[in-house]
């Protein structure tokens, strides 16, 4: 079904007021579960909600070879390779910030996408915008790490720019190959993959942790499952087959808001000078870079 602007306007706010949330529902979760156990549990939980949507409708899955190779980049680019590192950069970086750092996804998107997408050419505005956005990059990490946390901050932050990357890359891979694919075998099947590997991993790598099913990080991983995962991918994947791979990373421009919102307000996360400023650069450079007109 091809949505009507009213339908994208009120599935673009649904995605942004969910993806807002979630990066301080990984903290809460981190109570109770290690990272990777946490990834795995959560993305286990959201393929057994997608598999059970499959027969109503009426999904039929690997019917072509480049189907199932969309579902290899996807378990790579957008989920395990990701949210493993995000998982584990979340035990030491504030949600906001990392909601910030992530907010780089759409200039990663416009300039993949001017190599990838013919049709998603970069004008010199566009460049523009996308080099303050990375100056708003260089801002924030310009901070004193020791205020948010200590050296360790720093570590985890760097190493966190890995996943807007990777996810610009699975998002375009989707854009590109993903035409006559229903968006639910493209969120499903990798989610599944995902948790597979994950538990795999954790089982190797976290063996010694501790997980603890209390209640704060149990309600925390259901929303993360269901609500943070198998909805909002769906729909996202849906109107990535309507839109262009660009305009629709345009939410990035407002979930780290909605992020940093409720970091500071409910986690009372530190909020500095260096970080508003590099933020407003950020969403000032998403603007200008893939807004049209």
């Amino acid at each position: 079904m091809k949505p009507t602007r009213l339908l994208t306007s009120l599935a673009l706010a649904l995605l942004i007021l969910i993806w807002g949330t979630t990066w301080a529902a990984i903290r809460v979760s981190l109570e109770g579960f290690p990272p990777i156990t946490g990834v795995a549990l959560r993305f286990a939980l959201a393929a057994a909600v997608l598999f059970a949507l499959l027969p109503a409708f009426g999904v039929k899955l690997g019917r072509s070879r480049i189907e199932r190779r969309l579902w290899i980049a996807n378990t790579l680019l957008t989920f395990a390779v990701p949210y493993g590192i995000l998982y584990w950069a979340e035990q030491w970086v504030p949600s906001g910030l990392a909601a910030v750092i992530f907010a780089t996804f759409p200039l990663l998107t416009a300039l993949i996408a001017h190599l990838a997408l013919p049709a998603e050419r970069l004008s010199p505005r566009s460049l523009v915008g996308v080099l303050v956005g990375f100056a708003g990059l260089a801002v924030i990490f310009s901070e004193d790490f020791r205020a948010l946390g200590g050296s360790r901050v720093l570590t985890a932050a760097t190493v966190l720019l890995v996943c807007p990357l990777l996810a610009a890359m699975g998002s375009i891979a989707v854009k590109r190959w993903g035409e006559g694919i229903h968006p639910l075998s493209i969120a499903a099947v990798p989610m599944a993959t995902t948790a597979v590997l994950m538990g795999a991993l954790s089982r190797i790598v976290e063996a010694d942790r501790t997980v603890t099913f209390a209640t704060r990080p149990l309600l925390a991983l259901l929303y993360l499952g269901i609500l943070g995962s198998a909805l909002p991918f769906s729909v996202y994947f849906w109107l990535l087959k309507h839109q262009s791979a660009t305009a629709l990373s345009l939410i990035n421009y407002a979930i780290p808001i909605i992020a940093v919102a409720v970091g500071t307000l409910f986690f009372h996360e530190p909020v500095t000078v260096h970080i508003i400023v590099g933020t407003a650069l950020v969403l000032v450079g998403v603007a200008v870079a893939v807004r049209k007109g």
